[in-house]
């Protein structure tokens, strides 16, 4: 049976190309859209360019026939504005004239002639007030990723024999000398009960012994063998890796630009993720004999990429400040490793981290000052990328240029963008795209791995 997808504005100001999701069934646009993106396509930034995109789109498809009376679309099914149902009744209490509710009434008015009506919108607020009309509603899930709890880690627990970790330094391990354990503790002396691995490339491995758990070792899958780190043995910045997480970032952190690109990492609060990162980053700069980068540049989502930073007084260092103090925090304790002595002096301390910003060695832009650059030589760091969108995310790192390093952190599980949530953020929609690239580096901190301190750890574990 052929289904009647409605779509919301927002839909469109995801994903300008949506339209092109739904197979073979019938896609309406009510009018109160095509007004909402006639409001919209002079805006700055992502939302008034996804606007004018799908303006775009719908006047080559208006070229080919009838809008209001359905055209063809290129990948099946059709297309239809629809301008009637004005007239349609709502419940008590819905206002009739907004642009939801008007699109609301287009539902209930196809529904009442017969077809099955499914409302696409990214709004949860209509999709609860399409429940009370009786309207099937959901989510746009094209760009969506798996639940937080099924998505790609890059880090996986195997066993092995003892022979082959004696070996694994000089030879590596292969993939069918490892395995899962049974499912069923009792069963894990039968070697049938065994589960096969299916690797991922640059996914990263704790090898334990099959004899004695606790004995483990530390691998990367090369795309044929699992192999040692190496750089398990490295302190960047003065900085030693505190848990298996941490040696696997800095694993992926200290590989070049040539050889991991990108490095995507998940994780919670307190993991060390923006602390390690800029760690790893000071020491590729200061340290002559691995000096791959001209700078390390550091921006959030906090300072949208598709808003302008306005016209209010100061400069654009001046501005973007505010939304930076979590890394001049973290900048305050790499600069001055010792805890005694670190806050006795707050102007030196400041001044010292005034200086990295005035020599050029670390500069901090906002967001929308990126698009439509190719960066070059440069150690990128993007945090809180969680709340970027798919499309943000994928304008950052098709910027990237020679010998540059984008590292793209953040927690997918703390989302602070009003259309975005764990399945649907830049961050975990790259991660899944990335997922075996061989330019690509990912591990998912666990919340166990919070570094803090106890306090942060406990209520990590508790909330």
């Amino acid at each position: 049976m052929t289904k009647t997808y409605v779509l919301d504005t927002n839909v469109l100001i995801q994903s300008p190309y949506a339209l092109l999701s739904f197979e073979e069934n019938k896609v309406v646009l009510p009018i109160a859209v095509l007004e909402e993106l006639d409001k919209l396509k002079n805006e700055e930034g992502e939302r008034g360019a996804n606007a004018r995109q799908s303006i775009r789109y719908l006047e080559q498809l208006r070229q080919t026939g009838n809008l209001f009376e359905g055209v063809s679309l290129n990948k099946g099914g059709l297309l239809k504005i629809e301008a009637n149902f004005v007239h349609v009744d709502l419940p008590f209490g819905f206002i009739s004239d907004s642009n939801d509710n008007r699109i609301l009434k287009v539902c209930k008015g196809l529904a009442e002639q017969g077809e099955c009506v499914i409302l696409v919108t990214k709004d949860i607020l209509v999709r609860l007030k399409s429940q009370k009309i009786g309207i099937i509603a959901e989510d746009f899930t094209t760009e969506q990723s798996p639940q937080l709890g099924d998505q790609y880690s890059g880090r996986l627990d195997v066993f092995t024999s003892d022979k082959a970790m004696s070996e694994f330094k000089k030879k590596g391990i292969s993939i069918d000398q490892i395995y899962l354990p049974a499912t069923n503790p009792s069963h894990n002396e039968d070697a049938s009960f065994r589960q096969k691995v299916k690797p991922i490339n640059n996914q990263f491995f704790i090898i334990h012994s099959e004899t004695n758990a606790k004995k483990t070792l530390l691998g990367r899958y090369n795309g044929k063998l699992i192999l040692p780190l190496k750089n398990l043995k490295e302190e960047p910045f003065g900085v030693k890796p505190a848990n298996v997480g941490q040696k696997f970032l800095q694993e992926a952190l200290l590989l070049e630009a040539e050889t991991a690109p990108l490095v995507i990492v998940k994780g919670p609060a307190g993991t060390a993720k923006t602390f390690y990162s800029l760690a790893v980053g000071l020491d590729q700069i200061f340290n002559t004999d691995k000096k791959h980068y001209r700078r390390i540049l550091i921006t959030r989502p906090n300072v949208q990429f598709d808003d302008d930073i306005g016209f209010l007084p100061g400069t654009e260092q001046e501005k973007i400040a505010p939304f930076l103090r979590p890394i001049i925090d973290n900048l305050e304790i790499l600069v001055d490793r010792n805890e005694n002595e670190r806050y006795k002096n707050e102007k030196e301390l400041k001044g010292k981290i005034d200086e990295l910003f005035s020599r050029g060695i670390i500069m901090a832009e906002a967001m929308n000052f990126i698009r439509g650059r190719s960066i070059t030589h440069t150690y990128l760091i993007i945090d809180e990328a969680q709340n970027l969108t798919p499309k943000q995310v994928k304008g950052i790192v098709t910027r990237v240029g020679k010998g540059t390093k984008v590292i793209l952190l953040g927690d997918p599980g703390q989302i602070d963008h009003p259309l975005l949530d764990e399945r649907t953020n830049g961050l975990s929609y790259v991660s899944e795209k990335m997922k075996g690239s061989p330019l690509c580096y990912q591990i998912t901190m666990l919340t166990e791995e919070c570094e803090r301190s106890a306090l942060a750890l406990d209520a990590a574990t508790r909330m």
